[in-house]
């Protein structure tokens, strides 16, 4: 039974496989983005803007924090990818443990960052000091997700890694459901405001990562969970650092550049902090679409990589980038051909809507662009070259990000010059690391080849 939820990555069809693997996987991000998204949304609507703006405020620093422990998982769904390309099924077992005992120590630490750390953060943000005290009650409260959410997202790495992505969509979409409808009573009928959707996200978390972990349970051999067996081995944490930790620097580094960012958003005052926290949930979506053709890319290269098999690595570069870019620009053009009605799902305030609809119109319309890199990246990282794209990406974004708030912004304080910094940014890092990807690719291949 187990069997009819791998994939076969190594022979027949690619493009139709992995469509296969990335829709799920787009879906389940997606719903994960919206557990903040319902959080936004009934206290936009429900609450006030101050509430609203006091979850938004959040968003820059939570990102901060989860991108080391998300790379981490890369690294996770890399590890079991090799071992199965290169048909090492005896110590996939001792992985799966490594991997799942990782993922609850890294939400335990989480906890004690969220609470101690990022209220000191949100201050040097400069967040509005008439949202910093409900800002941070909800930042407090929302860490005790943590080591759910690590479980979640480190369990779904290994089934991933063998091509289910649909039993996570499944988890996932279980607590969504969980999570607004706790959201509406906590908000709704209770009037708890930003303690209300704080503590719909633990407990919705709480459930999709004890969905994971039954189904783990009930996994064929190599893949069973066993709680008596976990512990972390010395070689696969290794391992599992050598392509996770650079991809996890990396994304804090890019959340540093966004709290810059995010620091400039907020001298506009709380409105603009509230429309443009209500626009990214569209950006999101499309970077989750984006991204799961990314973590497509890493999974199929990695086991084919593993397995000696390039022709196919190269075919998987060209689909997931064909198809990845496509699907991020029609989704990106949905939003903005629908932003007078989708924001009014977030607030009713005129002004806050002013703020979303340009951010729409500019950033979620080309984010599409993040696939230039995201997913070279990831066809970069399958091989085993996980330094050389976060390097890249944080000169590519990173600096310029910077540059362009210091420079730019510094000159002309409107708000739509400071979001031109994010398809600048994108356009100068995606074409660093394409041709850093076709470099490593000829340079690797003729290597093995010899």
């Amino acid at each position: 039974m187990a069997k009819t939820h791998q994939v076969d990555m190594l022979n027949g069809s690619l493009a139709d496989k992995m469509i296969t693997f990335a829709l799920p996987l787009a879906a389940s991000s997606i719903l994960q983005q919206m557990f903040n998204a319902a959080d936004l949304a009934v206290v936009g609507r429900f609450a006030s803007s101050q509430a609203m703006a006091a979850v938004g405020s959040n968003a820059s620093v939570i990102s901060l924090i989860l991108n080391l422990f998300i790379g981490l998982s890369v690294g996770a769904n890399v590890l079991v990818a090799n071992l199965i390309g290169k048909g090492q099924k005896e110590k996939i077992n001792e992985a799966v443990h490594s991997i799942i005992t990782l993922g609850a120590v890294s939400g335990v630490i989480m906890i004690a960052l969220g609470t101690i750390v990022a209220p000191k953060i949100l201050t040097l943000m400069g967040a509005p000091a008439e949202v910093m005290s409900l800002a941070t009650l909800y930042l407090r409260i929302y860490f005790w997700a943590m080591p759910a959410l690590m479980v979640y997202n480190f369990g779904s790495s290994i089934l991933r890694s063998k091509g289910d992505s649909r039993r996570p969509l499944m988890a996932m979409s279980a607590a969504g459901v969980i999570n607004v409808v706790l959201n509406i009573i906590f908000v709704v009928v209770f009037h708890l405001h930003v303690i209300g959707v704080a503590a719909a996200t633990v407990i919705s978390n709480l459930f999709s990562a004890g969905m994971i972990l039954w189904i783990l349970m009930h996994e064929e051999e190599a893949f069973r969970l066993s709680f008596r067996k976990l512990r972390i081995n010395l070689e696969n944490f290794s391992a599992i650092l050598k392509v996770g930790l650079p991809a996890g620097l990396q994304g804090i580094i890019f959340s540093l550049s966004n709290i810059v960012i995010q620091s400039s958003i907020n001298s506009f005052g709380a409105n603009a902090i509230a429309g443009s926290t209500a626009a990214q949930n569209f950006e999101f979506m499309v970077y989750c679409v984006i991204n799961a053709f990314a973590q497509t890319a890493v999974t199929f290269t990695s086991q084919n990589f593993s397995a000696g098999r390039y022709d196919r690595c190269k075919k998987i570069f060209s689909l997931a980038m064909a198809i990845g870019l496509a699907a991020g620009a029609v989704t990106g053009v949905f939003f903005a051909l629908s932003r007078n009605i989708v924001i009014r799902l977030f607030t009713t305030d005129e002004a806050v809507i002013e703020f979303a609809l340009k951010r729409i119109l500019i950033v979620c319309l080309l984010d599409w662009m993040t696939g230039l890199y995201e997913i070279s990246g990831g066809c970069l990282r399958g091989m085993g070259r996980s330094l050389t794209p976060a390097l890249l990406t944080v000169i590519g974004s990173c600096a310029v990000r910077l540059v362009w708030v210091w420079t730019v912004v510094a000159a002309f304080h409107e708000f739509h010059v400071l979001l031109m910094v994010y398809p600048v940014s994108w356009a100068i890092t995606g074409a660093m690391v394409l041709y850093a990807y076709f470099m490593s690719r000829r340079q690797l291949f003729h290597e093995i080849n010899q």
